[in-house]
């Protein structure tokens, strides 16, 4: 069971410190926009949705 815990732990970092190498400062900053972007979005649609539904009510 350690061998196995330790297999995966040495596979998951590697794994991630090679992504980590290939990713440029560019595609980070685009990928927090998007995220910043989407998360406006996604609260100026649910208050428009819950004042729509206390209107009706």
């Amino acid at each position: 069971m350690k061998t196995n815990q330790q297999l995966g732990i040495g596979t998951t970092s590697g794994t991630l410190l090679s992504v980590i190498g290939q990713l440029g400062v560019h595609d980070v900053l685009r990928t927090a926009l998007l995220a910043a972007i989407g998360a406006v979005v996604s609260f100026v649609v649910t208050w428009l949705l819950q004042r729509l539904w206390r209107r009706r009510r």
